[in-house]
Parts: structure tokens; sequence; C-alpha cells
């Protein structure tokens, strides 16, 4: 705790002078989210210095503001829509999508084939940038559309930077839903899957989001509080055999670990 609180007094700006605590005690637990993966009532009274009661009232209005939600399992708070709605806000005017859109480019002229940049929202995928192949027939930009992240190569891709507990507390229930007949329909299947891909580096999807659809993924290595991103090639199935994958999977991989550059 204290080693967190030496990084975030690093970024703070002047103390003001009427300083308002219960504002500041608020803020203080959104910053806490970005070094834990959730929080308990406990944990917040002990980490600001107040009785549970008063922590509880912090709590509790975050959560009507949909800054936090409860976990649903047990008597967690995690991230709630409206912060995560506002960090996606953000990152639409930041130079993450700036910065990353000519590696984009490049995979797009070396592969020719329509290529992606994902962020993970929870459960969801969040498609923020988005370059189409330039041949005649090719997968459509999903540019703007959230699907499920377990039925993406890139919500795999990015599922498999997460240890396998805090995996288990994003999808607490064994049956999941599911986009298609290929798509992933259970938690254990899920969980044997990301291991797989963090032994290759990347994952890969055939039909399991849209049919006719098979992509391959890399995720960029993730960093404690630090947005979640990968980057996707999405390919008619007709086009990917395994010469096609091996090559698409190599060349991500090093574009995925050249970019990665960019965001330190």
């Amino acid at each position: 705790m204290k080693k967190y609180e030496e990084e975030t007094a690093s970024i703070s700006g002047p103390e003001p002078q009427y300083p308002i605590e219960s504002v500041d005690n608020a803020l203080k637990i959104l910053l806490l989210l970005g070094e834990r993966s959730e929080l308990r009532l406990t944990d917040v009274a002990t980490y600001l210095g107040v009785a549970t009661s008063t922590a509880h009232r912090l709590l509790a209005m975050l959560h009507y503001r949909g800054f936090i939600r409860q976990a649903e399992r047990g008597k967690t708070y995690v991230p709630g829509s409206a912060l995560t709605g506002v960090a996606l806000s953000i990152l639409q005017r930041f130079d993450v999508r700036d910065a990353l859109h000519p590696f984009l480019e490049r995979l797009n002229t070396e592969l020719t084939e329509t290529v992606h940049l994902g962020i993970l929202d929870g459960t969801t995928v969040r498609f923020i940038d988005a370059i189409e192949s330039p041949r005649a027939v090719r997968v459509a930009s999903r540019l703007g559309r959230s699907m499920p992240a377990h039925c993406t190569s890139t919500g795999k891709s990015m599922l498999s930077q997460l240890p396998t507990e805090d995996l288990r507390r994003l999808y607490p229930e064994e049956e999941l839903s599911g986009l298609t007949p290929n798509s992933i329909r259970n938690r254990s299947e899920l969980e044997g899957e990301v291991e797989i891909v963090r032994r290759l580096g990347y994952a890969t999807s055939s039909e399991e989001s849209e049919e006719g659809v098979a992509s391959v993924a890399a995720a960029f290595p993730a960093r404690r509080g630090s947005l979640q991103l990968a980057f996707n090639v999405s390919v008619p199935v007709s086009r990917m055999n395994r010469t096609d994958l091996r090559r698409i999977s190599e060349v991500l991989r090093a574009t995925v670990e050249e970019a990665g550059s960019v965001l330190h």
C-alpha cells in the first residue's frame, strides 16, 4: 500500500487551499482500483483510515453513480460501467490510437487483411480502431462494435494476460453464452483455451464470433493499472490454413512487440 501511495503522490497536483475530505476519499478509492482488481469494504476503510460506516457511504455513492459495482459473488467491488465509459471516452481523444495506428497500417499492408485494435472492458471487447482489407472478399470492419471477449481471438488474447483467479472473478458461472455454434460455452473450456494462448503468445478464432470469419490476435503485455490492448487480423475462413496461421501469427507478434515500445 505504501508503494502505491508513493507512486500516486508523484502524479498529484498542488494541495488545494480548501480540501474536501469526502471528495478526496472517493477519488482515493478510484485510484486504488488502479492497483487492485477488486476492493473490500474493510480494505477501503483501512486504506482511508475511516470507520467502515464511512467507507460504506463512500462506496454506496460511487456505486450509485456507476463508478463501481458489486461483484456477482461475494461482497467485493469492481470497476463499474461509468468508470470504464470515462476511460474509453478519454481513450478516444488520447494518443493511444494515434500512436498505434501506423502499426495497424503496416499490418494491413503486409498481410492485406482487415486489422483491428481492441480494448478489454470487463468481459467485453471494444474495437477502437480498424483498417479493412483491400481485397474484394474481406472481413468487414468491426470499428465501434462490442463483443463478448470469450467469443473473439482479441478477447482471448487479452484474457490470457490475467491471472486465473481474476479470470474466474470475471466469469463466476461455468456456463457462458455464445454468438455461434463454435463459440466457447463454458468457463472450463475458456480456461483451457487461455492456457494455450499463454503458451503460444497469440489467440485464434474460427467462426466463434461470426460465421465465415477466422482471426488471430496478440495482446500487448498487461501492466498494472494500464489499458489492456490487442491487435487482431481477421480473414475469411477460406484464407486461413496452417501456413497462413503461421505467417500471420509471426508478423502479428513481431508487430505487437515493436509497437509496445511506444506505450511505455
